[in-house]
């Protein structure tokens, strides 16, 4: 079997080197969702890196990453996965993927589209700027936002906030489940902690917006490529109107004017949300990041 590790933060180094030299990836390439999300392995193998990811009571194989040649490593993964007597399913491919599968092994994997893990990725200056009749509404609630709260002030994230951060975030989970006893906070609760346990380590960046000495939003990003910032967490107070419209606004002001050279801000999936779709829709996507699923064959139908 392969030598798969649990993610620390010393492999953060090693890996965003073979990242910055792969096609551009989905948010779950991202250091911080690996780090922060499930139980999630790696494996380095010279200029390439393979994962094992657990989630749900479910084993899959995101697919390798790198520059080098990933032939080898899919092969180890195939018998990874048999020598584990788990099924090989393999997920987050991207097309080009999909056609090195299929010259390499043809007829051996079965490949479907993942719609509910499509990433939606935004011109970072759509987001800040709001221009143009198709964005109205959305400058509407930023507007009426900051009528409202005229004293509200942007404040970056940084050491010296991250407690009242935290607060936030908590009394929003409080009053989630509250509202909604059944859904499953679990998971996510669990990652945002960890995340401000290491953000400086982790490198992220965010902003709060603080009306006095109450914060009634909060987001975090990261760099996953050279021209884009995965926005992995944002949070607001549904009882104020228009938060989230100028929480979302302002970050993208916020990394436009610390990098310019961010073209792209990827706001991740809508794990098939109805509503959650609608949302970053009505944000107009500039691309998708389309992506797949693919098993081998005798594993498909035997499931």
């Amino acid at each position: 079997m392969l030598d798969f590790h649990r993610i620390r933060l010393t492999d953060q180094k090693a890996y965003q080197t073979i990242l910055a030299h792969s096609p551009n990836r989905g948010c779950e390439y991202a250091f911080a969702n690996l780090y922060l999300w499930g139980k999630q392995n790696i494996f380095f193998s010279g200029d390439c890196a393979a994962f094992f990811s657990h989630f749900h009571g479910q084993s899959v194989y995101p697919y390798p990453i790198g520059s080098g040649n990933r032939r080898p490593l899919v092969e180890a993964i195939i018998q990874d996965a048999a020598d584990r007597g788990i099924p090989c399913r393999f997920t987050s491919l991207l097309e080009s993927d999909i056609q090195d599968l299929e010259q390499w092994f043809p007829g051996y994997f079965h490949v479907m589209p993942s719609r509910n893990s499509f990433d939606y990725v935004y011109d970072i200056n759509d987001l800040a700027d709001l221009r143009g009749r198709k964005f109205q509404k959305k400058r509407n609630h930023v507007n009426r936002f900051h009528a409202e709260h005229s004293g509200c002030t942007v404040e970056p994230l940084s050491p010296d906030n991250l407690d009242r951060a935290m607060e936030m975030v908590e009394s929003w989970y409080t009053l989630r489940i509250a509202a909604n006893p059944h859904e499953d906070y679990l998971l996510e609760k669990a990652a945002m902690e960890k995340m401000f346990r290491h953000y400086e380590g982790l490198g992220m960046e965010g902003i709060l917006l603080e009306e006095g000495e109450k914060v009634l939003a909060v987001t975090v990003a990261s760099r996953l490529s050279e021209d884009t910032f995965d926005v992995h967490f944002e949070k607001a107070f549904e009882t104020v109107e228009g938060a989230y419209a100028a929480v979302n606004c302002e970050m993208a002001r916020f990394l436009r004017l610390r990098h310019p050279e961010v073209r792209f801000l990827n706001r991740e999936d809508d794990i098939g949300l109805e509503g959650l779709r609608k949302a970053k829709l009505d944000y107009h996507p500039h691309h998708m990041v389309e992506k797949y699923r693919a098993f081998v064959v005798e594993d498909f139908y035997e499931d």
